[in-house]
């Protein structure tokens, strides 16, 4: 057995994801009251109003006590007005179903597929565009990703592999690793495209195992992220970034552009040199996907689009994302 000698601090092990995950806030009033809120437990919707809270304590951490508008809290904070029905807000926002092409493929751009890798999340974010996703019938990692990498493997025109969700790195590592033996045999896939939030609400998940992975795989890497403001950075992101360039990953982010959140010039502005500090570069900002239950969120095309000039003019054309919208049946994100 070893021991420490006198005067020695021993570090405590780095504690595993899963537990984490595991542990995460589920419960909007307990939410509150860590945070010093419980007088607004009166303005929360039922518990079963049909999409249900989910925090990492981690992420809490970062929120400001005593700040109902805190604009990390109002990403996950359950509203009243999320069961207001709103003309235009619908249950598929982007066209998900009609892209459907094989189970858990979805074909939407040319050169492109995505796999809906997992229905789960570390967070469950309130705008989010895939809230009523049939997620039952629509995983490609059932069943060690035969049948979608068998429909990739039939359509030579499939360049880049984009794994979605949910987030596919809810997924075990060894989960992970059978993708990539599947794809070994397909040599007109070239990239793997990783969309995730959980190295930014859940950095624990950038672990030794999943680096390994992502080191060895023989692909272009690309890991897009997913952060609205500056403030859902800390030093624990910072690191889970660094192990993913490490790994060769090349790291975007993509953000939404959400009324109370981040609709201000200075938020971001603070996001692009945040995420820059932490070698992310600015991908896209999206105008809110019109999803029902998402409508208070919404910010009107033309102040989107006089945001975007006022970052344009104080930062270099690198931190500038492009502002779009994505429509069904588009061959592209449309550009605002």
């Amino acid at each position: 057995m070893i021991t420490a000698s006198p005067g020695t601090r021993l570090s405590a092990p780095a504690p595993d994801w899963r537990e984490l995950w595991r542990g995460a806030v589920t419960d909007a009033t307990e939410l509150l009251g860590m945070l010093g809120l419980a007088r607004l437990a009166d303005r929360l919707p039922p518990a079963d109003a049909g999409f249900a809270l989910r925090v990492p304590r981690g992420f809490v951490a970062r929120m400001r006590p005593g700040d109902p508008r805190d604009p990390l809290l109002l990403q996950v904070l359950p509203q009243l007005a999320e069961l207001d029905e709103a003309p235009g807000f619908v249950a598929d926002a982007v066209g998900d179903l009609a892209a459907r092409e094989s189970r858990g493929v979805l074909h939407k751009y040319h050169g492109r597929a995505l796999l809906v890798a997992s229905g789960s999340c570390a967070v469950n974010c309130r705008y989010c565009f895939r809230r009523h996703f049939p997620y039952g019938d629509e995983i490609a990692a059932a069943g060690q990703w035969r049948q979608a990498l068998e429909h990739v493997r039939q359509d030579e025109t499939v360049s880049e592999l984009i794994l979605s969700g949910g987030d596919p790195l809810s997924l075990a590592t060894a989960k992970l690793e059978e993708l990539s033996r599947g794809l070994a045999g397909i040599p007109h896939v070239r990239r793997l495209r990783i969309h995730t939030r959980l190295p930014v609400v859940l950095p624990e998940r950038v672990d030794d195992a999943l680096a390994a992975w992502l080191a060895a795989l023989p692909l272009q890497k690309v890991v897009v992220l997913h952060a609205n403001h500056a403030a859902e950075f800390d030093d624990a992101v910072d690191a889970a970034c660094a192990r993913l360039r490490r790994a060769g990953a090349t790291l975007l982010n993509q953000s939404v552009l959400l009324r109370g959140v981040n609709d201000d010039a200075d938020a971001l502005a603070g996001l692009s040199e945040r995420m820059f500090d932490a070698g992310v570069l600015p991908y896209y900002l999206h105008q809110l996907d019109r999803v029902q239950g998402a409508a208070h969120f919404e910010v009107d095309d033309a102040r989107a689009r006089a945001l975007l000039e006022s970052i344009r003019a104080r930062l270099p054309g690198y931190l500038v994302p492009r502002l779009v919208r994505e429509v069904g049946g588009d061959p592209s994100k449309r550009p605002l």
